[in-house]
C-alpha cells in the first residue's frame, strides 16, 4: 500500500506524493451534476488490482440487484419481494396493480396533507368553548412507531424542518412510560390540536400498540376524542387496520409487505409525515430516483453504490473487520448515523449465509457529527486501534444568506470545512481510510439521494458476502424472548396472589414455578413490580435476599 494513497497532499506542493494523490482522486471521483453529488474513495486503502480481483463478484451483485428490482422473491421464509426501489420509480414495479397502488397512495398523501393544512380536515370541537366557535386546526403531529417506522420520519424532520412548517412533529418510538409522559407534557393542552399518526405494518408490534393505547388514554383523560384525531399507516387486513376502522380514524394509508421497515421512508411511512410538515416529497423521491439510476450502471468505477460496497468489503476483509464511522459535518444530519445503524446493521448482521453456513456477518455503524466528534472519539480513531473506516459527509452550502466573518475572510462555515479536511488528513497520516460524500446542501433532493445510495450499497454488499439482507430472524428472536419474560411475570403474579404465604424470596418463587434456570429473570421482574408499587418488598439485607408479597 502506497502511503501517498492515505496522505492529504498540500495543494501547493509539487511533490510526487501530492501529484499521485491528486491523480488518484481524479481517477476514482464519481459525480452526478444534477444532484451536485460527489463520491471520493481515494483515501481508502485499496489498489487497482483489488478492483480487478473483485470485478466478478461485484458484477454478480449487480445482477442480483437487477433481479430484486424485477420482482424476484428476496425473503424465501416469508415469500416476500423487496420493492422499495419501486416507490420512487413506480414504472419498474412488476405488476400494473402495484404501479397504480404506488401512484394512488402518493396522490392520496398530497390531498390529505393539503386538507389538513387548509383546515378542511381538523380536530373535533370537543375542547372548544362553544358549539359556534371556529373549528380548530391541527398544529402538531405525533407519530407513534418503532424502528424504521420512526427513524426515517425523524431523519427527514430533523434534516428538513423549518420554523414555518405547518405542523410541528413529536415522536413516541419506545415503550418507555416516562418518555411517553414527557412527550404528553410537552404537548400539554396542544394535544387537542395534535394529529396522531400510528405506524405499524402488522398492528401487532407491542411498542407501537402500547404507545397508541397510552396516547388514547392521555386524550380521553382530557375529555378528548382519539379516533377523530388519528391516522394509521398499516398493512391490509392488519389488527391496526381493523382497530382504525372500528374507532373512526380519519384515514388509513397502506404499508405493503414488500417494503421493509428500514427501507420504508419513501412509502407512506415517511412521505405522509413529510407532506404534513410541508416538505417537498416530490423532490425527495426524485433525488432517490436519480441515485437509483446512477447506481444501476455496470461500470463499477462510475457506480457510487458499487464502489462503496467494495470499499466496505475490502476494508473489512469481507467480514466486517472494520467499523463504519459516519461523520456528517452538519447539525441537520446528526440523525443520519442512527438511521444508518438500523439500515446497515439489521440488513447485514446475519448468523447464516444463503447456504445455511454459519458466518456471523455484520458491519458496525456509529457516529454523531462534525466537528463535535473531534472533541470526542476522533482521538482514538487517529491513535487507537486500526479498526474502522470513516465516511465524511461534506455539505457545500453553509446557510441561507451571507455569513458573518468571525475572523478577517473566515466564516464559521469555513472553520467547519477546515475541521473536516483537517480530520481527514489527520486520519490519513496514520493510514486510516475514509470515504467522502459531498452534497451541495441539505434539502429533499440531496437527502433522497443519500438514503438511496446507502440502501443500494447495502444490497450490493449483502450479495458480496452471500447473505440475505432482507430478513431479520434476530429481531423476531428478541420479540419472542420478551414475550417469554412477560409470561413469567404473569405466573409470578398468580403465584403471589395465591401462595398462601406472607412473603417469598426470588429463589423460592423460581423453585415453585419450576424456573430454577431463570432466577435472575425472576429477581428482575420482582424488583420492577415492587418499584412500581404493584407488589410489596421486604428488605432485610442484600436485595437478593428480599422477600415479596402482594400489597
Amino acid at each position: 500500500m502506497n502511503d501517498s494513497q492515505h496522505q492529504a497532499p498540500d495543494p501547493g506542493s509539487d511533490s510526487p506524493a501530492a501529484h499521485g494523490a491528486w491523480d488518484r482522486f481524479c481517477r476514482y471521483l464519481i459525480e452526478e451534476p444534477v444532484l451536485g453529488f460527489r463520491l471520493d474513495v481515494s483515501t481508502m486503502p485499496f489498489r487497482d488490482d483489488d478492483l480487478t480481483r473483485m470485478a466478478g463478484p461485484i458484477h454478480q451483485a449487480m445482477v442480483d440487484m437487477k433481479a430484486l428490482e424485477a420482482g424476484e422473491v428476496a425473503n424465501p421464509d416469508e415469500g416476500r419481494r423487496v420493492g422499495h426501489y419501486w416507490l420512487r420509480s413506480p414504472e419498474l414495479a412488476p405488476q400494473p396493480a402495484l404501479i397504480e397502488a404506488i401512484q394512488q397512495t402518493r396522490d392520496r398523501i398530497g390531498v390529505f396533507a393539503q386538507k389538513v393544512h387548509s383546515g378542511e380536515i381538523h380536530p373535533p370541537q370537543d375542547h372548544a368553548p362553544g358549539s359556534d366557535a371556529s373549528p380548530p386546526r391541527f398544529r402538531h403531529l405525533l407519530l407513534v412507531g418503532i424502528g424504521g417506522s420512526a427513524l426515517g420520519p425523524q431523519l427527514l424532520d430533523d434534516a428538513l424542518s423549518a420554523q414555518q412548517s405547518p405542523l410541528t412533529a413529536y415522536y413516541i418510538d419506545n415503550t418507555d412510560p416516562a418518555g411517553i409522559d414527557r412527550t404528553c407534557e410537552q404537548l400539554g393542552d396542544a394535544l387537542a390540536e395534535t394529529l396522531v399518526l400510528i405506524v405499524s405494518k402488522s398492528g401487532g408490534t407491542k411498542e407501537t400498540r402500547n404507545g397508541m393505547l397510552e396516547i388514547r388514554h392521555a386524550l380521553t383523560a382530557r375529555g378528548l376524542e382519539f379516533g377523530s384525531r388519528a391516522v394509521a399507516v398499516t398493512g391490509e387486513g392488519s389488527a391496526l387496520e381493523r382497530y382504525a376502522r372500528e374507532n373512526g380514524f380519519l384515514d388509513i394509508f397502506p404499508m405493503w409487505d414488500w417494503v421493509g421497515g428500514r427501507t420504508s421512508v419513501m412509502s407512506a411511512v415517511g412521505l405522509l409525515p413529510a407532506a404534513l410538515q410541508g416538505f417537498d416529497i416530490g423532490a425527495l423521491l426524485e433525488g432517490a430516483r436519480r441515485m437509483d439510476d446512477l447506481t444501476r450502471t455496470t461500470e463499477v468505477t462510475e457506480n457510487p453504490a458499487a464502489m462503496m460496497a467494495l470499499m466496505w468489503y475490502l476494508a473489512g476483509n469481507g467480514h466486517g473487520k472494520r467499523d463504519m464511522v459516519i461523520l456528517p459535518y452538519r447539525d441537520r444530519l446528526v440523525l443520519l448515523s442512527r438511521y444508518l445503524q438500523q439500515l446497515v446493521m439489521e440488513s447485514l448482521g446475519k448468523e447464516l449465509d444463503l447456504d445455511g453456513k454459519t458466518v456471523n456477518q455484520g458491519l458496525l455503524v456509529y457516529g454523531n457529527k462534525g466537528s463535535t466528534d473531534q472533541h470526542a472519539y476522533v482521538q482514538q480513531l487517529r491513535e487507537g486501534p486500526d479498526s474502522f473506516f470513516a465516511t465524511f459527509i461534506e455539505v457545500l452550502r453553509d446557510r441561507d444568506g451571507e455569513s458573518l466573518e468571525v475572523e478577517p475572510g473566515i466564516t464559521s462555515g469555513d472553520y467547519l470545512l477546515g475541521f473536516l479536511l483537517g480530520t481527514r488528513a489527520a486520519l490519513a497520516e496514520k493510514s486510516r481510510g475514509s470515504i467522502t460524500i459531498t452534497i451541495p446542501e441539505v434539502c429533499e433532493l440531496s437527502l433522497g439521494a443519500l438514503i438511496a445510495l446507502f440502501e443500494r450499497a447495502v444490497g450490493l454488499y449483502a450479495s458480496l458476502i452471500h447473505i440475505n439482507a432482507y430478513h431479520q430472524p434476530g429481531v423476531e428472536a428478541g420479540k419472542k424472548a420478551a414475550a417469554d419474560v412477560l409470561e413469567i411475570q404473569t405466573q409470578i403474579l398468580e403465584l403471589l396472589s395465591n401462595s398462601g404465604v406472607e412473603a417469598i424470596t426470588a429463589g423460592e418463587v423460581s423453585a415453585r414455578l419450576g424456573l430454577d434456570g431463570e432466577i435472575r429473570t425472576v429477581f428482575h421482574i420482582l424488583e420492577h413490580l415492587a418499584a412500581n408499587g404493584r407488589i410489596r418488598v421486604i428488605r432485610s439485607g442484600p436485595s437478593t435476599a428480599s422477600q415479596y408479597a402482594t400489597r
